[in-house]
C-alpha cells in the first residue's frame, strides 16, 4: 500500500499582508499545493493591493481565495515553516511561537521599490526563493518532489543551459553594456545604429561585441533585406531581462549622449517585418 505523505503547513508573515506575502501564497499553492497547506499574514493588515492582484493574474495564478489577515488569525496553530519576508515582520516575529523551523527572507516592498514593474519583479523573485526553498527542503528529505515546481511560461520562459556566469560577464565591457541598454530601450537596433550611437568608428569592434552577447544566449539577430537587427532574447529567464530592465531604467544618464546620436542619425534602416 502506498504512504499518503501528510501535507506539511506553511505561513507566510509581512506587515501588511497586501502584497509580498500574498504572492508568495499564490506562489507555493501554484508550484507545490500537493505538498503543502499555504497561508500568509500581517502584523498590520491592510487591504490588498490591486496592484498585487493584477501581477498574479498577469501570469496565470489563482487569486480567488487571497484574503489579507492578521497574524492573530492563527493564534496557537502549529506550522512546519514560518517565513517572514520583511525585516519588520522579522523583528516583530523573531520566535513565532509554534513554528517548528523559521525563516527570514527580506524582499523590498513592490509599493514603494523603483521602476515600473515592480510587482512582476517581487513575484519573479519570490519565485526564484521559494524555487530554492524546494529544492532545498527536498535534498534534507523535508519535502517530497514535487511536479508543479514550473510557474505559467512567462515566468518560467528560462532558456535551456543559460549560463548565468557568461550572462554577467557579457555586462562587464561598456560597449555591451551600452548595447544591452540602447537596444532595451528601441526595441532593436543594427550595427550601423549602435557604432553611431555608442561613437564607435569600427564595425568589427562593435561586431565582435555582439558576438560575444549572442554566444552567452542574450540577444538574438534576425535579417531583413541587407540589414541585421539584434534585440534582447525573448527567451532570456526574467530575472535576466530585469536586470537588464532595471540597470536602463535606473541609469538612462549613462546613455543620454548615446540616445541623442541614434535620434539624430539620418538614413536610419527600414525595420518593415519586425514580426516576422
Amino acid at each position: 500500500m502506498t504512504q499518503i505523505n501528510k501535507k506539511q503547513s506553511v505561513l507566510f508573515l509581512c506587515t501588511g499582508n497586501s502584497a509580498r506575502s500574498q504572492m508568495a501564497e499564490a506562489l507555493l499553492k501554484h508550484k507545490a499545493g500537493e505538498l503543502f497547506d499555504v497561508f500568509s499574514a500581517g502584523t498590520q493588515p491592510d487591504a490588498i493591493d490591486t496592484r498585487t492582484i493584477d501581477a498574479l493574474n498577469k501570469f496565470g495564478l489563482d487569486t480567488n481565495n487571497l484574503v489579507s489577515k492578521h497574524i492573530d488569525t492563527f493564534d496557537g496553530q502549529v506550522f512546519d515553516y514560518v517565513i517572514t519576508l520583511c525585516n519588520k515582520a522579522s523583528n516583530e516575529c523573531r520566535s513565532y511561537p509554534n513554528a517548528i523551523k523559521q525563516l527570514a527572507w527580506d524582499f523590498p516592498d513592490p509599493k514603494t521599490r523603483a521602476g515600473s514593474n515592480s510587482f512582476s519583479v517581487t513575484l519573479n523573485e519570490l519565485n526564484n526563493r521559494l524555487s530554492m526553498f524546494l529544492l532545498v527542503e527536498e535534498n534534507r528529505g523535508s519535502v517530497a518532489n514535487s511536479s508543479s515546481n514550473a510557474l505559467p511560461d512567462e515566468l518560467n520562459n528560462s532558456l535551456e543551459n543559460f549560463d548565468p556566469i557568461s550572462f554577467y560577464k557579457s555586462l562587464t565591457d561598456d560597449i555591451r553594456l551600452k548595447t544591452l541598454m540602447l537596444t532595451h530601450y528601441h526595441g532593436e537596433l543594427c550595427v550601423c545604429e549602435l557604432m553611431e550611437a555608442i561613437a564607435v568608428d569600427s564595425q568589427p569592434k562593435v561586431s565582435r561585441n555582439l558576438a560575444v552577447l549572442k554566444k552567452a544566449n542574450v540577444i538574438t539577430d534576425r535579417k531583413h533585406g541587407q540589414w541585421v537587427f539584434y534585440r534582447i532574447n525573448p527567451e532570456l529567464p526574467l530575472w535576466a531581462k530585469s536586470v537588464i530592465a532595471e540597470t536602463t531604467e535606473n541609469n538612462i544618464p549613462l546613455i543620454n549622449e548615446e540616445l541623442q546620436r541614434l535620434a539624430n542619425m539620418q538614413n536610419r534602416p527600414n525595420r518593415a517585418g519586425f514580426c516576422k
